[in-house]
């Protein structure tokens, strides 16, 4: 598997948040401003845009580990960017400073992402 070198690869992902994406809708509390898992998926997903482009066919990445604080509270209707920076390498390994900002600059989260690159054909059949 020739993966090549990624650090240094970022992406800025931005999001609206609606009312789909409150703790109230995705079960992770009562209140209707942005739900954690949410925050999360989309930190997830700037880390994908930061690599998705530079793999080879066939590959891509899986997470591994998550570590975020979720630092600040969003309503509905905030906007939210999202950034996700390759930190480290270790072969297949990356991990990556992941924050996210709203549009008043308000810190709203961070923290770190670990993902590996694999073969995605040999990964789905090794699945029972």
């Amino acid at each position: 598997m020739d993966i090549p070198d990624l650090v240094g690869r970022q992406a800025i992902t931005h999001h609206l948040v609606t009312a789909a994406d409150t703790a109230e809708a995705v079960g992770s509390g009562s209140l209707p401003v942005l739900g954690t898992p949410r925050l999360i998926a989309w930190l997830e997903g700037a880390t994908c845009a930061a690599i998705d482009s530079e793999l080879g066919a066939g590959l891509t990445s899986v997470g591994t580990r998550v570590e975020i604080e979720h630092l600040a509270a969003t309503a509905v209707g905030g906007e939210i960017a999202c950034t996700a920076t390759v930190m480290r390498q270790s072969t297949r390994s990356l991990s990556y400073a992941v924050t996210a900002v709203d549009s008043h600059g308000t810190d709203v989260g961070r923290g770190t992402i670990a993902r590996v690159v694999v073969d995605a054909e040999r990964f789905l059949s090794r699945l029972p």
